[in-house]
């Protein structure tokens, strides 16, 4: 019986610390070889933004953008407007969650890919996730305005792996007299 117990409490060790050494193998490959996702990668350290902005897009007439960082944007059709943020020392995949709140709900809702977009009950609030690959750090998401679109404070908070890594007040203002 002595011998039994003796027996068992050395294989219950050695695999004990067998797998731990497996286990600790295999985290160091996964450090040493990169993970292609953001929730790989946060978990060995967190995603952080370096530079964050808000600001308008415009299209010159040589089919060139330029961002604008503002907190004012006018409400006007076609008019572009959205964030930029600089993920620090980032490249790969990245999985980011938009909220964005307006200050009544517009008239219609919509996104090039509507199925990355939630809206809340009362139509003020929109939820937009994406998944981006990134080889420079830099992720962003613009918005087109159309017609219906409120005037008035709009806020807008970007998280990644549930750390908000970017937020953005800004106001929409009507070219028209009420």
């Amino acid at each position: 019986m002595v011998i039994r117990n003796w027996t068992a409490t050395i294989v219950l060790t050695s695999a004990w610390l067998l797998s731990g050494f497996i286990a600790s193998e295999a985290w160091t490959s996964l450090a040493d070889h990169g993970a292609a996702s953001s929730h790989s990668i946060s978990q060995i350290k967190p995603i952080t933004a370096s530079q964050a902005e808000f600001g308008v897009l415009r299209v010159d007439s040589q089919g060139q953008s330029k961002f604008t960082p503002t907190t004012r944007v006018l409400l006007y059709q076609s008019g572009k407007y959205g964030w930029r943020i600089k993920l620090k020392n980032y490249k790969g995949k990245v999985t980011w969650r938009e909220i964005m709140r307006l200050p009544k709900p517009p008239e219609t809702w919509a996104t090039d890919d509507s199925q990355s977009l939630t809206l809340s009950a009362d139509g003020i609030e929109a939820i937009t996730t994406r998944t981006q690959f990134t080889s420079d750090g830099v992720i962003e998401n613009f918005w087109t305005m159309v017609p219906g679109d409120p005037g008035g404070k709009y806020q807008i908070q970007v998280y990644i792996d549930n750390r908000l890594i970017g937020a953005f007040d800004f106001d929409v203002i009507s070219l028209r007299k009420n």
